[in-house]
């Protein structure tokens, strides 16, 4: 009999301590919004939605016009306010801009920048492009002024590491950029009353890396090194959905 209390006890203890466990895992934020750049759509985040949602998260995926900052800032807090729970906001490539200023809901614990501009107060995205020259120049625009990359130079410019089929897919899928959107400076900066996390990505040439390392240093944000091409999402879901983890659980 006392045997068997004794295995009944172990077994006992052995529950409590992984029910314990678990709950130190559960993450602090749940609800993950997700924030695309400029000249795609929100499409090409699938596999990361794949990833986090198999992982127990609430994922929405920001679908913005870009058609200028006012209007992508409020179609991303729209989407914030149907969340349910806290948030992490992640945003890519000009989508770090969008975030940096919607970032500040109060429903927002935690900012994911995945090779992403960050600009600070009074910043525009066109600004911090210029400081540190893109390793290849390949931006055109229209005479009504929208931004893209020719499709014969798409693949190389911003997803050498997707497959040729998937990066001549984008090159001709593009929703092109409002210059309103580039020259726009943001009037608040969520990064610096929130934590931040970075995924720098080293084969970048649309963002330099020069650039996003800059930015980083100068947020403080917590730094992930890709070596990936600007389509990271795309390239290397497994990586990104990683950070964007880390940061829920982190989240104060």
């Amino acid at each position: 009999m006392y045997a068997l209390r004794k295995k009944v006890a172990v077994a006992f203890l052995l529950a409590l301590g992984s029910t314990m466990a678990h709950a130190q895992t559960k993450p602090a934020a749940n609800d993950i919004v997700i924030v695309h750049g400029a000249l795609v759509d929100g499409s090409g985040w699938r596999a990361v939605y794949d990833i986090l949602t198999k992982d127990g998260f609430h994922v929405t995926i920001v679908q913005e016009p870009l058609t200028g900052l006012t209007e992508d800032v409020e179609t991303t807090r729209r989407a914030i306010e149907q969340q349910s729970g806290p948030v992490v906001l992640v945003g890519h490539s000009y989508g770090g801009s969008v975030i940096t200023e919607a970032g500040a809901d109060p429903k927002v614990k935690s900012l994911v920048y995945v090779a992403a501009l960050q600009p600070d107060k009074g910043e525009a995205s066109g600004q911090l492009l210029s400081k540190f020259a893109a390793p290849n120049d390949a931006m055109r625009a229209t005479p009504d002024k929208y931004f893209f990359i020719p499709a014969a130079r798409f693949p190389g410019t911003y997803a050498q590491d997707v497959s040729p089929s998937e990066a001549q897919f984008m090159a001709d899928s593009q929703v092109q950029l409002n210059q309103q959107a580039l020259g726009t400076p943001v009037s608040v900066v969520a990064w610096r009353t929130r934590p931040s996390y970075a995924i720098l990505t080293t084969q970048d040439h649309v963002v330099s890396p020069q650039l996003q390392r800059w930015m980083y240093q100068r947020s403080g944000a917590k730094v992930t090194e890709v070596s990936a091409s600007h389509a990271v999402f795309i390239s290397q879901p497994a990586k990104v959905a990683q950070v964007i983890e880390t940061a829920a659980r982190q989240a104060n």
